[in-house]
């Protein structure tokens, strides 16, 4: 049977470890929180991959801004995911669209056997999708294992219900992780509504880039 879990989003290494050491079920690293996340430089991925025992997905994404992406953007998305691939990651985190708004089946699909057979999760790219029921078809044919989304709102609080939507759409075909302001003031709303799954959450609770350990336990306990 399936349970909930949690990934916390780390833009640092010290996040990394609190996130570990406060039960966290994995983490996504990520680099530039203000541009929401981009991929981080190899020494940072290499240091947190050896003193991390549990999961670590990884971000590819060469820039802040939108999510269609130049051919050379594109190549450097390729080499990252070859690169990060032999440090021993456990999956990565990426999405392209289309200048219309779509899914870009092609570049998507490329990245995903590239990865192969590491998982790839579709991250809130899908926010922005022109329509989300054929965005979920589009992403389940690329061989992603996962959407991370907030419901299409600016948080998972305003995108609730679709966000429930969505997890029906999706069935057991793909996993929907909820991410995007999710906290633990507002995590118990979802979980009772939703079927288990993956939560994400950078829990940081200041203006700084660190995750805040005892944010994390609350979050687990809601779990």
């Amino acid at each position: 049977m399936k349970k909930n879990q949690l990934e916390i989003a780390c833009f640092n290494y010290e996040s990394s470890i609190i996130a570990q050491e406060s039960g966290a079920d994995r983490i996504e690293l990520c680099d530039n929180m203000q541009l929401g996340g981009t991929t981080p430089n190899a020494v940072l991925a290499v240091r947190v991959r050896e003193k991390l025992s549990i999961k670590m997905h990884v971000i590819i994404r060469p820039r802040g801004g939108d999510f269609v992406y130049s051919d050379e953007e594109f190549v450097e998305m390729k080499q990252d995911i070859k690169q990060l691939k032999k440090l021993g990651v456990d999956g990565f985190v990426f999405g392209i669209l289309n200048p219309d708004g779509s899914v870009n089946k092609k570049q998507n699909r490329e990245l995903v056997n590239l990865a192969s057979p590491l998982s790839c999760t579709f991250h809130r790219a899908f926010d922005v999708v022109n329509s989300f029921e054929r965005g979920i078809e589009d992403v389940i044919d690329c061989g992603f294992k996962t959407i991370l989304t907030s419901g299409r709102g600016k948080n998972v609080e305003e995108g609730f219900d679709d966000l429930i939507k969505i997890q029906q759409l999706a069935k057991d075909r793909i996993e929907i992780m909820p991410g995007g302001g999710l906290r633990s003031s507002n995590i118990k709303l979802l979980q009772e509504k939703l079927e288990p799954t993956f939560y994400h959450s950078s829990a940081i609770t200041d203006n700084t880039e660190t995750a805040n350990p005892e944010e994390i336990k609350e979050l687990k306990n809601f779990l």
